[in-house]
């Protein structure tokens, strides 16, 4: 049982009009009629309250999973069976994790209604969450007692990597809408084909299809036969290292990344590539060939789902000799890091050299938003003079380090985290597309 602010109110009225029959008399027995009429009326409300054991049911629905980084919905459903009106609050027990004290409501309920409450979690770290049991304090119309039903049922719930943003892309690819994600059409330039067959020369093939020896052996013009290559590999490496704890908006460099690998690897299926995975830090640690059979989406969001970034040094050695040895034909390896600096790059270009050697190599780092737009604004003092030409010095390191790239023939995009997932699918089809795979 719990006592409203309206029983405090009316309890403060009735003490004052006793208090009132020290100075005028009569006023003390009207407090005291007063104080009968309040007593009387606590016992009402609680028989109310009290003279039904399942009188409110409450339901909490929202999916098995949940996707990291967006927006998932949770619906409480709440049914009133009392024979009365009542007043709720609705508390439901969310997982601490998400520092939220917010999520309590208010809501009037008529007799045999039901009334659905809707509300969203943005979960910013993978793993599981626990939820507690729904908490609703029901009030008559009296409303000067609450009483509190314990509903629901205590669930646990995962948090996996972004499969909403998939869905979405999934969606706008079906309508070929992708441009609205703001995916650019690229024109195809040349041909990229593989043989198929040989077949008879028939009226309108291609003169330049010929097969001369085949038509000698035949005594009659023969002519290939091509298909588009649709096999080629894309694998994601992912950098598990230190440099990849740097937090954006709540999420870490690390799930950007995952993220962006997910939406790649279904637009790359989609254009029937095959899509591989590779998590490394200190040592070579998630490896999983690529494909494109069915259910192997399903296969890289479970090997991604408990992906932790590592506090030690990334070995870049132990990638390249491990990456040689499982992937022998040669693939788009789109690698997700981070450089701190010129510095750090240096140490890892001889691997990057060794990598892009056997395979096309895309190095993906990010870019620091905040740090672009405190370049972007104008120094105020002295102080702010000098902390503007270090973060120039910072933003120009970043600049080098692609132009250090692309000396070396390594193709690199610097971006953003919020921009990474289009950014990369746009580097991959314009590479696709000009036969740079």
């Amino acid at each position: 049982m719990f006592l409203t602010r309206r029983f405090y109110i009316v309890l403060s009225v009735v003490v004052a009009l006793l208090a009132s029959g020290y100075l005028w008399s009569p006023m003390f027995m009207v407090g005291r009629i007063a104080l009968l009429l309040f007593v009387l009326a606590v016992i009402a409300d609680g028989v109310l309250l009290w003279n039904k054991k399942q009188a409110i049911f409450a339901q909490r629905v929202m999916a098995d999973r949940f996707s990291n980084g967006d927006n998932n919905e949770v619906r409480v459903r709440v049914e009133n069976n009392y024979r009365f009106p009542i007043d709720v609050e609705v508390i439901d027990e969310i997982p601490v994790v998400f520092q939220r004290r917010d999520v309590c409501f208010k809501a009037h309920i008529l007799s045999e209604e039901a009334k659905t409450i809707k509300y969203v979690l943005r979960p910013t770290q993978r793993g599981v969450y626990d939820f507690g049991l729904i908490r609703v304090f029901v009030a008559s119309p009296l409303s000067l007692l609450q009483r509190r039903f314990s509903c629901g049922e205590e669930k646990d719930v995962k948090v996996y990597p972004s499969f909403l943003m998939l869905h979405q892309y999934e969606l706008l690819a079906i309508s070929n809408n992708l441009t609205e994600m703001g995916i650019k059409r690229i024109r195809r330039v040349g041909h990229h084909t593989d043989f198929e067959q040989i077949k008879d020369y028939v009226a309108g093939d291609d003169f330049r299809t010929i097969n001369w020896k085949a038509s000698a052996r035949r005594s009659k013009l023969m002519v290939n036969v091509y298909q588009d290559e649709r096999s080629q590999q894309i694998y994601s490496v992912i950098d598990k290292g230190r440099v990849m704890q740097q937090a954006f908006n709540g999420m870490t460099l690390l799930d950007y990344s995952i993220n962006a690998s997910l939406v790649l690897s279904y637009v790359a299926m989609y254009k029937e590539d095959k899509a591989g995975l590779v998590t490394f830090s200190s040592d070579f640690d998630t490896f999983v060939p690529a494909s494109r059979q069915p259910g192997h989406m399903q296969m890289l969001l479970e090997s991604l789902y408990a992906q932790q970034t590592a506090f030690d040094e990334t070995d870049y050695s132990a990638l390249v000799a491990n990456l040689n040895k499982h992937v022998n034909k040669r693939s788009l390896v789109v690698l997700y890091t981070n450089f701190t600096g010129r510095i750090s790059l240096q140490r890892q270009l001889p691997y990057l050299q060794q990598l892009n050697s056997k395979h096309r190599l895309l190095v993906v780092f990010f870019e620091d938003e905040e740090l672009r737009r405190y370049c972007d604004s104008r120094p105020k003092n002295l102080e702010d003079y000098y902390r503007h030409v270090m973060a120039d010095r910072f933003a120009y390191e970043q600049r080098l380090i692609v132009s250090t790239l692309r000396q070396y023939g390594i193709l690199s995009l610097l971006t953003t985290p919020e921009n990474l997932s289009v950014d990369v699918v746009n580097r991959y089809l314009e590479m696709k597309a000009r036969q740079q795979i």
